[in-house]
C-alpha cells in the first residue's frame, strides 16, 4: 500500500517509464470493494490522478473502467469512453438463413449478454442518448416493427409497425424523436415518428433510396445517404426536410453516414473497386480520409468522445464471417471485439452515469 501512494520514482525514471499507474482492490465492511487508482508523472515525481470506487464486487469491471477512463483523459485531454456499452446484432447459423439476435456487452466485450431469443429477426440497434433504452427492428413473418427495449426494466414498447420494409431508426439528441427509413410502393424515404409512437413524419420525398442517416449532436441537422444522383452518396438536410444538399464527391459510393457526438465529422462507408471502408470526413465534405484498409468493413459507431469508431468487418467468401472491429481516428489503432457469435452492425452508447 505503501508503494501505491508514495512510488519509489528513481526505480521508475531508471526504467525510462514517463508514468507509472498504480492501484488497490480491498474490501470493507459490508462485504462490498474499495478500489483506488493513481497516476504519477516519474520525472517530476507528482501525482496526476486520484480516484477512488466503492463497488460490489460484481461491478469490478466498471471500477477498471472508470480507472481507465481517469488516465486516458488526464493524458490525451480527451472525454472518457471506457465505462460504456455497445449494442449489436450476434448472428448465427448458414449465410443464407441467419438467425439475428439483438445482444449488449461493455465497450471492450466483457459482460455480455443476449437481449432477444432470435425467433424474430433483429437488426439496426441504437442506444437512446440517456443509456437506458435501444431502438431496433423486428422483422416476424409479414410484421416488420420498431421497438424501444428498456436496458433495466427488460420490457419494451412498440414505436411503429407496418408491412413495409423498414429499417435504421436513430435516435434524436434530445430522446423524444426516432428517425427511419421506410420503402413504400418500390419509394424509400426518410420519416421522423415521436418516440411514444403516433403517425409518422415523412421528410424526403425524392424518386429513389433515401436511407437512414442521424442527427447532428445539436438536433438541428441530419445527415443521410440516397441515390437520387445516380449512385449512394451522403446528404445533409434540416430536421424538417428542407434544404437538402450532397457533400460527398470524392468518387465512389458513400452508405450508413454517423454524425460524430462532438459535431465536427460525420463517419460513413465507403464502396469502391469491390471494398468497403470506414471513412470521415468534416460535416461540410471536406478532409476526406479512409480510416481501414479490408474487404468489407461497414456501419460505423461513434465512441461517447468522438475519436474511436466501432465498425464491422465481413471476411470473403460465400460463407464470409463478421465480426465487430474498433479504430481510433489516426487509422493505425485497430483492435478486434471478441463476441460469442458474429457480430454486426455494432451502436456504441454513452458514457454510464
Amino acid at each position: 500500500m505503501a508503494e501505491v501512494t508514495a512510488p519509489r520514482f528513481a526505480d521508475w525514471q531508471a526504467r525510462n517509464a514517463e508514468n507509472v499507474v498504480h492501484g488497490f482492490v480491498r474490501t470493507n465492511s459490508t462485504g462490498g470493494l474499495i478500489v483506488g487508482c493513481y497516476l504519477y508523472d516519474t520525472d517530476l515525481g507528482s501525482e496526476l490522478v486520484r480516484q477512488g470506487f466503492e463497488i460490489q464486487p460484481a461491478d469490478w469491471r466498471r471500477a477498471a473502467h472508470k480507472c481507465a477512463d481517469a488516465i486516458y483523459s488526464r493524458l490525451s485531454g480527451e472525454a472518457p469512453f471506457f465505462d460504456s456499452r455497445v449494442a449489436y446484432i450476434a448472428e448465427s447459423g448458414p449465410k443464407g438463413n441467419r438467425i439475428k439476435r439483438l445482444a449488449i456487452m461493455d465497450s471492450d466485450g466483457g459482460n455480455h449478454r443476449f437481449i432477444t431469443n432470435g425467433q424474430a429477426l433483429a437488426i439496426s440497434p441504437r442506444f437512446s442518448p440517456d443509456y437506458k433504452k435501444i431502438v431496433y427492428v423486428s422483422y416476424l413473418n409479414d410484421r416488420v416493427r420498431v421497438f424501444i427495449y428498456d436496458v433495466a426494466a427488460g420490457t419494451q414498447k412498440l414505436v411503429t409497425e407496418s408491412r413495409n420494409a423498414t429499417f435504421a431508426p436513430r435516435w434524436s439528441p434530445d430522446g423524444r424523436q426516432i428517425l427511419f427509413s421506410m420503402a413504400v410502393a418500390g419509394n424509400t424515404d426518410i420519416y421522423r415518428i415521436s418516440a411514444e409512437g403516433g403517425t409518422p413524419v415523412r421528410l424526403t420525398n425524392t424518386p429513389g433510396i433515401d436511407v437512414g442517416g442521424s442527427f447532428s449532436p445539436d438536433g438541428r441537422k441530419i445527415v443521410f445517404e440516397s441515390d437520387r444522383s445516380g449512385s449512394q452518396q451522403i446528404y445533409t438536410m434540416n430536421i424538417d426536410g428542407s434544404n437538402q444538399q450532397r457533400i460527398s464527391f470524392g468518387g465512389g459510393r458513400y452508405a450508413t453516414p454517423e454524425w460524430s457526438p462532438r459535431g465536427d465529422l460525420i463517419a460513413f462507408t465507403k464502396m469502391g473497386g469491390g471494398e468497403f471502408r470506414i471513412g470521415v470526413m468534416t460535416p461540410a465534405g471536406g478532409g476526406e480520409r479512409l480510416l481501414t484498409n479490408d474487404w468489407q468493413d461497414e456501419a460505423p459507431t461513434w465512441s461517447p468522445n468522438g475519436r474511436v469508431i466501432q465498425f464491422f468487418r465481413t471476411t470473403r467468401g460465400k460463407d464470409g464471417r463478421s465480426s465487430l472491429w474498433q479504430v481510433d481516428l489516426t487509422g493505425v489503432n485497430m483492435r478486434r471485439l471478441q463476441t460469442p457469435q458474429d457480430g454486426s452492425d455494432p451502436s456504441w452508447g454513452p458514457v454510464l452515469p
